[in-house]
């Protein structure tokens, strides 16, 4: 499912027209990039949880050669943790 496909679903489950459920879907993603930006973690319950985490500097191999070694900066990562609601609706 792409993000119009979304879309169209959102829309027919909550009755609105297209453009509201992008309205909607947008302000959704924003409010999460911006809490995530901000260092927060957003927690829907039995959905799941998106949050950010450090990841550590450390080596690596240049694919192209791979006797080339190359150290791969620390960064942060958004993640995203399965709720239990979620992981048995899609497991059943």
């Amino acid at each position: 499912m792409n993000k119009s496909e979304l879309i169209t679903s959102m829309a027919e489950k909550a009755g609105l027209t297209k453009k509201d459920a992008e309205a909607a879907l947008n302000a959704f993603m924003a409010s999460i990039e911006d809490t995530l930006k901000e260092g927060g973690k957003v927690q829907l319950v039995g959905f799941g949880t998106f949050e950010v985490r450090e990841r550590k500097a450390r080596t690596g191999r240049n694919p192209r050669n791979p006797e080339q070694v190359i150290e791969i900066p620390a960064s942060l990562a958004p993640v995203f943790k399965v709720g239990k609601s979620l992981k048995e609706t899609v497991n059943k």
